[in-house]
């Protein structure tokens, strides 16, 4: 599997991770998928404090502690949910984020977090403090490097201008394409792009729309309604889908800018995992057929949190 870079530091990451919200809470079910991901050369993996409350950091830590040294474990933290009853509460705060590290290194069972990320905020956090926070943790060793999960313009923007973060992590696929107009700000930066989401809750599946729920049918999907999926889905299976799978056009696509480093889909089954691995080491897209795919799909952009 190739390797990319993550920003300027030493951390080279498979150019797919394997994205563990979608384990699920059973390990025994866990652990065949994430030996499937080691096994297809899969080095990168992301979870966060969040996901499952806590059981998800545990079981990817445990399943990874043999081959810790070969792996890039990521994980998240700002959504604190040790002191609500029944959901979390956001906050940024220095004191929590260095406590959440520190819990998160305990249900790991590793002495330090390869990449430490903020999971989330907005341009009203204490941001300052924040980023004390993550430079204080490398200081300590406790984390390698840090980056931040965020769609938000602005707060991208701040990040990328008063801290030293190596990676931002955004959903982005051929249906939300308005990460594409901050790759140049984060090209600039040598900050690099790590990707969620790319199969767009499964429109860009090979099963396309053959699921889609009721409120998609009415409401659609971001800004696109559901006659234009239709219509979408439909051009670019005809247009491109010969010799490829939808899955494979997908993932392809985004591998293709060179900002990102890395696309990191989840994976509920060991079928699935190979199948976006073998995905991310199919043959890039031709420029004709990029051409195609952003004649397509529509150049959306970001229309709140700009400023």
């Amino acid at each position: 599997m190739e390797k990319n870079r993550l920003g300027t530091s030493d951390l080279l990451v498979s150019r797919i991770g394997l994205g563990c919200m979608s384990l699920g809470k059973d390990p025994e079910k866990a652990k065949p998928i994430i030996e499937a991901a080691l096994d297809e050369g899969i080095n990168y993996f992301d979870t966060a404090d969040l996901y499952d409350f806590g059981e998800n950091e545990q079981i990817v830590g445990k399943a990874l502690k043999s081959v810790r040294d070969k792996v890039i474990i990521a994980t998240k933290a700002g959504n604190r949910w040790d002191d609500v009853e029944d959901g979390w509460r956001w906050d940024p705060s220095k004191k929590y984020i260095k406590e959440a590290a520190k819990r998160s290194l305990k249900r790991l069972g590793t002495e330090y977090i390869d990449l430490f990320q903020l999971h989330g905020g907005t341009i009203d956090d204490p941001l300052d403090e924040t980023i004390e926070a993550f430079e204080e943790l490398r200081q300590e060793g406790l984390i390698r490097f840090y980056g931040i999960s965020s769609i938000r313009p602005n707060v991208i923007k701040r990040f990328s201008e008063s801290s030293s973060i190596i990676s931002v992590m955004m959903q982005y696929s051929l249906l939300d394409r308005r990460p594409e107009e901050i790759f140049p700000l984060l090209e600039d930066k040598e900050i690099s792009v790590v990707t969620r989401g790319p199969i767009a809750k499964g429109l860009l599946s090979d099963r396309m729309l053959d699921k889609a729920s009721s409120k998609m049918k009415e409401q659609g999907y971001l800004d696109y309604s559901y006659n234009e999926l239709e219509e979408v889905l439909g051009n670019i299976h005809e247009k491109l889908t010969a010799g490829r799978s939808m899955n494979e056009i997908a993932l392809q696509y985004i591998l293709s800018h060179n900002a990102v480093s890395a696309v990191v889909p989840g994976a509920s089954s060991v079928e699935q995992l190979r199948e976006n691995a073998q995905a991310a080491k199919a043959p890039p897209l031709s420029s004709k057929e990029m051409e195609v795919l952003k004649n397509i799909t529509k150049q959306n952009i970001y229309e709140q949190h700009r400023i």
